[in-house]
Order: C-alpha cells, then sequence, then structure tokens
C-alpha cells in the first residue's frame, strides 16, 4: 500500500506546473546562489523573508538553456548578492515558487551529522550479531577447515542487504577517514571516530591470523528476503582469501592506524591494526593474483554464493593505496618503492572499484605527493570545471549520459566534486571550490526532478529506498540520512521507470534497486563532502 500511494504522489509531483528547483537545505551567505526555473522565462524574481513575506532581494531572470536529454528548457536565477542568514523562499513573476531554503554559516553541517548518524542506523548489531560464523569451503586454511566456526561481531550491513563486505567497507572507512584527517579540527570528528572504529573492529576480525590473508565476505549464500534481521535464518559465511579485499584491509587499517595514534582512548589497538596491515600487504604479495570470480569460485565450491560480488580484474589500483598508506604511517622506504611501482598514469575520482584516488588523496594531504601526480589530479580538475559551461543545471555534473549509472550520484557527482576540493587546495583555483558546492547543489535538488536525494532531507526526497532495515521497520518511512544511487538509464531492476531519460531515469520505489538503493560507500562520499564544503565555507 505504502508503495502505490508513493507511485500516486510521484506521478501528481512529475506532472504539477513548472517549479523553481534549488538546493533544498540552502547556501553559504557569501557562496554562489543559484536556482532554476523551467521553461524560457525572461521575466523578474523575488526572493522572500518566509518569516514576515518581505521581498529582500529581486533580480531578472538570467541565462535559458536547453536540457541535452530532454529538450526542456531551463532558466537559471541568480541571487548570489544576497547575504543575510534566513530563511526564504523565491517566488517568479509569474507565480512559480522554490521549496523554503536558509541561508546560514553552518548550512551543511546538520546534513554532515545526519549522513554520520546514518551509519549507525546500518550497524550490523543487534539484528546479526555475527558471533556464529562458518568457514566456506573457498575459505579454508590448515588452522581453519571447512566448516569452522569463528566469531566476526560488529561492521555495517552494506547496501540494502544484511551482507558485509571488506572491499567496500574499506573503501568507506577510508574515504571517511580522508576526510577526517585533512579537516582535522572539524567538530564531528570525534563521533566519526567512533563510528569507523565500529566498522574496523569487525574488520579485524576478518584476517585470517595464520597467515594474514582477509576474507572477502561475510555473507549467506542468497540474499536475504524483505524481512525483519531478526527473522532471517540463513547460515552466515566468510568467504574466499582475495588480494582487493587484503589490500584494501591494509590501506584502511595503516591509514586508521595512523589517525588513531593520536588519541590515547584507541591505543590499545592502534598498535593491532598497523601489525595486521604489514601482514596483510605481506599475503597480498605472495597472492597477487588471487581476484575474486564469484562464477568460477561456484564452480569449485558449496554452498554456491549469489550476493554482491565486489570483483575485479586488477590490484594494480589497490596495491598503490596501500602502498601510500603503510608508507605514510612506517615511513619505511620499501612501502615508498612499491608506491612508485604501481603509481597509475592519470588521476581517477575514487571509487570501491579504484581506489587510486584515495593514495593520492593521502600523499597530497601529507605533502607527499609527486609533481606529476599533482599534475595529474590539476588536469582532471580542469577537466571537471570546464563541463559546468553553458548547463542547464549550473553544474559540472549532469551533462552528459555517461554521468548518469547505477550509484552514479556518489561515483560521480560527489567524489568529482571531492577530488576538485583536493585540487582547490593544491592551487588555490576558486572555479574548483565554486564546481564543488554546485555539484552538492544538483544533488539537493538543482536537478531535473527535483529531488534532494537524501533521504529525510529537503522538502522532497526518497521515501521508499531499497533498504531491507528500512522497509521492514515498524516505523513509517525511510531512515534519515542516506544517499539513493540515483538516475540509471540502465534500469537492471526491470521496474518501469517514468522517464527514458538519463537524467530522470528515477523511481522512489522499494523494487528500483538500480536507483533507488542506499549504500555505505555511497554515504561516504556524502559525509566526505558535507564535512568538506562545511569546513571551507569561510574560504568563499
Amino acid at each position: 500500500m505504502k508503495n502505490i500511494l508513493f507511485t500516486l504522489l510521484f506521478l501528481t509531483a512529475c506532472t504539477a506546473r513548472p517549479q523553481v528547483l534549488i538546493n533544498q537545505l540552502g547556501h553559504y551567505p557569501d557562496g554562489k546562489k543559484i536556482a532554476v526555473t523551467e521553461g524560457p522565462f525572461t521575466g523578474t524574481f523575488r526572493v522572500v523573508d518566509e518569516q514576515n513575506g518581505e521581498t529582500v532581494y529581486e533580480n531578472t531572470a538570467g541565462e535559458t538553456v536547453a536540457s541535452a536529454f530532454s529538450g526542456k528548457m531551463l532558466t537559471q536565477l541568480d541571487f548570489t548578492p544576497l547575504n543575510k542568514p534566513g530563511t526564504y523562499r523565491i517566488i517568479t513573476e509569474n507565480g512559480d515558487s522554490s521549496s523554503v531554503f536558509s541561508i546560514d554559516d553552518n548550512v551543511l553541517a546538520p546534513l554532515a551529522s545526519t549522513a554520520l548518524e546514518a551509519f549507525t542506523l546500518q550497524r550490523s548489531e543487534p539484528g546479526h550479531p555475527d558471533t556464529s560464523v562458518m568457514i566456506h569451503a573457498s575459505a579454508i586454511s590448515p588452522e581453519r577447515p571447512e566448516g569452522t566456526i569463528i566469531s566476526c561481531p560488529k561492521g555495517w550491513y552494506d547496501a540494502g542487504d544484511y551482507n558485509k563486505y571488506i572491499v567496500n567497507a574499506s573503501y568507506t572507512t577510508g574515504l571517511v577517514l580522508a576526510g577526517c584527517e585533512k579537516y582535522f579540527n572539524y567538530p564531528l570528528n570525534e563521533g566519526i571516530l567512533e563510528e569507523m572504529m565500529y566498522n574496523l573492529q569487525w574488520a579485524l576480525t576478518m584476517q585470517d591470523p595464520g597467515d594474514g590473508g582477509v576474507y572477502h565476505k561475510l555473507t549467506t549464500p542468497a540474499f536475504e528476503g524483505f524481512i525483519k534481521p531478526a527473522e532471517c535464518k540463513q547460515q552466515r559465511y566468510v568467504v574466499q582469501k582475495t588480494v582487493t579485499a587484503t589490500l584494501d584491509f591494509a590501506a584502511s587499517m595503516a591509514q586508521a592506524a595512523r589517525i588513531y595514534r593520536q588519541f590515547p582512548e584507541y591505543s590499545q589497538i592502534v598498535p593491532a591494526m598497523e601489525e595486521a596491515s604489514e601482514n596483510a600487504y605481506g599475503w597480498a604479495l605472495d597472492h597477487p593474483d588471487a581476484l575474486y570470480n564469484q562464477f568460477e569460485m561456484n564452480k569449485q565450491f558449496d554452498p554456491d554464493i549469489q550476493t554482491g560480488a565486489y570483483g575485479d580484474r586488477s590490484a594494480r589500483d589497490e596495491f598503490f593505496w596501500a602502498s601510500c598508506e603503510l608508507y605514510l604511517t612506517t615511513g619505511k622506504g620499501y612501502y615508498y618503492e612499491k608506491m612508485m611501482e604501481y603509481a597509475p598514469g592519470s588521476f581517477t575520482a575514487p571509487t570501491w572499484g579504484n581506489v587510486d584516488g584515495l593514495g593520492y588523496f593521502a600523499l597530497l594531504t601529507h605533502g607527499k605527493a609527486t609533481e606529476t601526480m599533482k599534475q595529474h589530479l590539476t588536469g582532471f580538475c580542469d577537466s571537471i570545471a570546464l563541463k559546468s559551461q553553458g548547463t542547464p543545471y549550473a553544474s559540472s555534473y549532469g551533462n552528459s549520459e555517461r554521468d548518469f549509472f547505477w550509484g552514479c550520484l556518489s561515483e560521480s557527482c560527489l567524489s568529482n566534486a571531492i577530488s576538485l576540493l583536493y585540487g582547490y587546495e593544491l592551487n588555490g583555483n576558486r572555479d574548483y571550490l565554486d564546481q564543488a558546492f554546485h555539484n552538492m547543489d544538483y544533488l539537493l535538488g538543482r536537478n531535473p526532478l527535483g529531488y534532494c536525494y537524501v533521504t529525510g532531507m529537503g522538502t522532497k526526497s526518497p521515501v521508499n529506498p531499497h533498504h531491507r532495515l528500512a522497509a521492514t521497520d515498524d516505523i513509517p518511512g525511510p531512515l534519515p540520512g542516506f544517499l539513493v544511487g540515483g538516475p540509471n538509464p540502465g534500469k537492471q531492476d526491470g521496474c518501469d521507470y517514468l522517464s527514458d531519460f538519463p537524467d530522470e531515469s528515477y523511481l522512489d520505489v522499494v523494487e528500483s534497486y538500480a536507483s533507488n538503493e542506499i549504500a555505505i560507500n555511497w554515504n561516504a562520499t556524502l559525509l566526505h563532502l558535507a564535512v568538506a564544503l562545511d569546513t571551507l565555507s569561510p574560504q568563499l
């Protein structure tokens, strides 16, 4: 019933008269402020104080640009000069109105806090204590034969499912802690460190103490249905040690050891993390071809595993990231040599499947990036900033069909924005900073469907994400603070989408896992970027 009701509401929203699209959370006083209205509008617009109804700013509509996909005409409304804190609404002379938004010195701080709280909501305990996990036939070792029971508590559920995956969890903690290390004095960091530790403690249990290798994932053979965690009955397994999981583990543990050793309350676990990292790196060197291929694994071992694969065709990027983190943590020249051996030929914004960028971020934060690496990053940032010119939504993101795919809001929109900020801190190019804010504006409402794509935030946000925890609890609506994957013309879920345009291929129903699932790595980009923009806002 909830799905049917929301579909009706969604259809109504999509057929409504043109509206003013805006970042629904708001803007910093000295930042650029742009809204977008549908249609070739040439009149005036007003910014009205929501408290007293007074007009505080008035201007004439700006540039009109056609969407590259739908052909719709979009007109920009620039109100950058308005810098007085308050709560406002935009009204055009033909009566179109925006949602209510704020101008505030800390406008993204609530987003950062809610994104962090989402990780706590995603904890696997108490639903799956994971104190009785079985060694899968693919993961045996002399000390741990098939069927051995081990304990692997804590950690987060990976996404809309109930499983836990080292590759993605390590990437997630790596990206969040990169922001924590770079923006070291951010007020939320104490809570961030505590929450990341909850996952790191689980990850330590995923290392085979006998040889240092790390199990790829902790999983049931098949995805559970949409049932409550307490109702799940499948046996949970740790599956095959792989080079990618082991290196991602090594990188995140070395990074964590470096960061947490600055805090006395974590002094007991830091040596264990550093030792675990070096042991894992050694295992990876001995098993460089141990890539995860679920199809081939299922030919050899039972039971078959059908859950998320997180497979990869190369471990070069994982070797690079792990070498960078171990070099920075231990200072050993050996890891520097390995880092240079695996250094990539260009910069790529980080995703779970290509973690080179996390190595760049760590080196840049510590002033250890080579001149060639700096050039790689600058070239990337220049190419991204150029994409914003003459665009309908005043954003570098969302103008090419290649911008839209499974998880695109995280892995393109936000990951690019994070990279722009590292570029900004490298050379001070103000355009990089502005474009990072514009990407966040797109995510939070200045987009074709007018969605704030974070649950529980803004005035129009996802109500029915593909998320077993939210769908099976006894509380109406979604759990707050989760970024959904976003428009995906691939439509792999087979749902009946309301549009075929790439930037509108989104459906807010539980069944739409291709556009409406949540995931911890996507929330990592959201949290990192919100912290970064809030920290850098005084430089606007």
